[in-house]
């Protein structure tokens, strides 16, 4: 048997579980796991993830999408998209100097928590080449030699592209050009080091202790051409006293940054974001 997911949205309208159901019940599917979710049930959004298990052998996968596609066809503005739980995707890893996602990422994949492929881990710095490396995951080294960063972003569009799903930025300290995001075309996310959208850009956990917050926390969210304007996907958070100082929120800071990025591939591999505008819906 074959386990497969099934993510879409579309304009809400009456009957639209029903049929889904139906679709379901007359391919011989056997539905496991359903949630939905509408911003209005009065001409607002419909979301659903549909998880259900069918014998690929009597009714392929091409011909079951086939056939949903004729369903989608009978609800407004629908997109939709059917993963399948045998087909790992494959993630690939960027990071800077700083090493405690990627350490975290690599130690749950190894452990089975992850399951995906990570084909490649690139980074603008070689001290984490060891690290990668023991695992078994090929290593690509690419510095800014002169601030070349057009040349340097080349290399690593193609070295990911068409080769991985998705892409993760762990820690990697470089602002990617829009011409990057639009040219990989798939989802990138982004751990960001602060409880966005307060404290963007550089020195966050300084402008938090300046501002003698009693809450910091960690973004993790998908990259768009807006520097950390991308829909959230997981945010952590640790309460802060007047005891702390700038040091004791980066060690907080550290952790909840792997806490959140987890929780966000976890989500994306397990195929539970659907993105509308720039929100998302994360079924649990």
């Amino acid at each position: 048997m074959e386990t497969a997911i099934l993510l879409i949205q579309c304009a809400d309208q009456k009957g639209i579980v029903a049929k889904i159901s139906d679709f379901a019940f007359r391919n011989d599917a056997n539905i496991i796991a359903s949630d939905q979710h509408s911003t209005d049930p009065s001409n607002g959004r419909f979301f659903m993830r549909l998880e259900f298990c069918f014998d690929p052998l009597s009714f392929a996968p091409q011909q079951l999408e086939a056939q949903f596609a004729i369903l989608a066809h009978t609800l407004q503005d629908a997109t939709w998209r059917i993963h399948y739980v045998s087909k790992l995707d494959k993630m690939g890893i960027l990071v800077s100097k700083q090493d405690h996602c990627l350490c975290d990422i690599l130690y749950r994949w190894k452990s089975g928590e992850l399951r995906a492929e990570i084909p490649i881990v690139i980074s603008n710095h070689e001290n984490v080449a060891e690290e990668t490396k023991r695992y078994g995951i090929p290593f690509i080294h690419l510095s800014l030699l002169n601030d070349n960063k057009t040349g340097q972003e080349k290399q690593i569009l193609s070295a990911v592209k068409g080769k991985t799903d998705f892409l993760v930025l762990a820690r990697y300290m470089q602002i990617l050009s829009d011409a990057f995001v639009s040219a990989y075309s798939n989802d990138i996310i982004n751990i960001h080091h602060s409880f966005l959208p307060s404290f963007k850009g550089a020195n966050p956990y300084r402008q938090a202790f300046d501002r003698g917050v009693k809450i910091i926390g960690a973004t993790a969210h998908y990259v768009t051409g807006d520097l950390d304007e991308g829909p959230i996907i997981e945010q952590a958070v640790d309460r802060v006293s007047h005891r702390d100082n700038i040091d004791t929120l980066k060690r907080k800071g550290r952790n909840l940054e792997t806490i959140a990025l987890a929780n966000a591939i976890r989500a994306q591999l397990e195929h539970r974001i659907i993105r509308y505008e720039n929100k998302t819906i994360v079924f649990e």
